[in-house]
């Protein structure tokens, strides 16, 4: 591994472990690191909770592959030619094929306690403060906010960009999709040509953008910074092209990026002048009120 490799691996583990205790980190940019091990930090709930599940699971499989490894080195040692000259004749045993049997469904069981809520979480989608349309195509993504008017579509940044611009080459696009900290945020996905996937880890989201099909997910990042993603789908030769980069901002700085690329704030109805209400005029003179009578002199 490259020096500088390792210390940027050194410095993703310890957001990692700070971000996994608990502990505050300054962490304003979020995505692959060169020679990390883990997950990505988590910058959602559902990626948190995605992330604990992936520790569960870890675990459950580690007890399951040393149980059955110390049952084959038993085997191996108890009933080995040498140990053993005269093998068993039979065929099935109750007992052991109802252990076998009963044992995996109850993990199985165990596992689901854990995993049908977090499906639920992330497939029921809240109120959203803000619709998405993101729209794949080769090799690009196009990103309209319908609610404000802003059509946007983001290119990768050439090496020499990248460099100019002290931004990471093949991650950093000239266009981001910015959104506000703290909002839950509509994604609707989509495709123009081929099968493509809308990816960010850390947000904990996957989805699959088909042609002629709109699916939906949701997202909701309560800090601000800067967080990476790809198109995860086999769509091409160059589908790992095709960057994601969000920009998680404050509210004021998101209404600014919309006004200036002349959009509209959602928040912001359109004044409309209320027409005066023309005089009546009765349509039969004899429906009209009689004078009232002159005063009399006193």
């Amino acid at each position: 591994m490259k020096r500088g490799s390792f210390w940027s691996a050194l410095a993703q583990a310890i957001v990692y472990t700070a971000a996994a205790t608990g502990i505050a980190v300054a962490q304003t940019v979020t995505g692959p690191v060169d020679g990390a091990i883990g997950l990505q930090p988590a910058a959602t709930e559902v990626a948190r909770d995605i992330e604990n599940f992936h520790t569960l699971l870890l675990w459950i499989i580690t007890a399951v592959t040393l149980f059955v490894l110390a049952l084959l080195l038993f085997v191996m040692i108890r009933f080995n030619k040498n140990a053993n000259p005269t093998p068993k004749k039979f065929t099935h045993n109750i007992t052991v094929e109802v252990i076998w049997t009963v044992v995996p469904v109850l993990i199985l069981v165990f596992i689901s306690v854990f995993s049908f809520p977090l499906l639920f979480k992330q497939e029921r989608i809240p109120q959203a403060e803000l619709t998405i349309k993101a729209t794949g195509n080769t090799w690009r993504w196009d990103y309209s906010y319908p609610d404000q008017g802003v059509d946007i579509t983001s290119l990768p940044l050439s090496e020499e960009d990248s460099i100019a611009q002290n931004r990471p080459f093949r991650m950093a696009v000239d266009e981001p999709m910015y959104v506000p900290a703290g909002v839950n945020v509509r994604m609707l996905v989509t495709s123009n040509d081929v099968i493509h996937a809308f990816s960010v880890p850390s947000f904990g989201i996957k989805e699959d953008a088909v042609p002629g099909r709109i699916n939906e997910t949701w997202f909701n990042v309560p800090k601000e910074g800067v967080y990476y993603g790809f198109c995860q789908e086999l769509c091409g030769t160059l589908h790992a092209f095709m960057p994601i980069e969000v920009r998680v901002v404050s509210k004021a700085e998101f209404d600014r990026w919309v006004q200036s690329k002349g959009g509209q704030l959602a928040s912001a109805a359109p004044v409309t002048e209320t027409p005066a209400t023309p005089a009546t005029t009765p349509a039969d003179p004899s429906a009209a009120p009689a004078p009232a009578p002159p005063a009399t002199p006193g």
